[in-house]
């Protein structure tokens, strides 16, 4: 499994499908799965930018497991997202459920994401949903990042101001 990780618009799903479109992998983004199966509150709570409570999160990754071959190489984008979530992956690999080649981590400056962001125009993309993306990236994803270096795997960290070619180019050199 190759992990993208980043904060919000520094280029993990463009860059994950990318990936995972030239090396005929499955792409697999949490983001997308959530956007397509959470309503009512849920739903409100995390167009608000919140993210949802670990148990479900991490409910809904095994479901999206279970659509695969887990045995096989696949692109994963949007999730760990809180130090539990990168504890459930980790134990996972740990007990051969799951192999983790690589993170991907996008570094892009919040001037570049929140022009992105607000580029793409989606209703989760507010003013106020941009900040708490920020405020959460900054205070659990550069945490798991650690978490994930200091447990064995590869982190490649990759500047996401570039093209998208430029960075896909970098991805690709990263891996090999």
């Amino acid at each position: 499994m190759i992990i993208f990780m980043g904060v919000a618009g520094s280029g993990k799903s463009v860059q994950g499908r990318l990936l995972a479109d030239e090396l005929g992998l499955p792409w697999l983004s949490t983001g997308e799965f959530l956007r397509m199966l959470i309503s009512g509150e849920r739903r409100k709570a995390m167009l608000a930018g919140k993210l949802l409570a670990d148990h479900e999160m991490i409910a809904l990754v095994q479901k999206i497991f279970n659509l695969i071959d887990k045995g096989q190489e696949f692109v994963l984008d949007g999730f760990p997202r809180t130090p539990k979530q990168a504890d459930w992956l980790l134990n996972q690999a740990k007990h051969r459920q799951l192999n983790i080649t690589a993170v991907i981590h996008l570094v892009a400056s919040k001037e570049t994401v929140h022009a992105r962001l607000l580029d793409r125009g989606r209703q989760d993309d507010s003013e106020e949903a941009i900040a708490e993306r920020f405020r959460e990236y900054e205070e659990t994803a550069l945490p798991i990042i650690q978490h994930f270096e200091e447990a064995g795997v590869p982190v490649c960290v990759v500047d996401g101001e570039r093209t998208v070619a430029e960075i896909h180019e970098s991805i690709k050199a990263s891996l090999n």
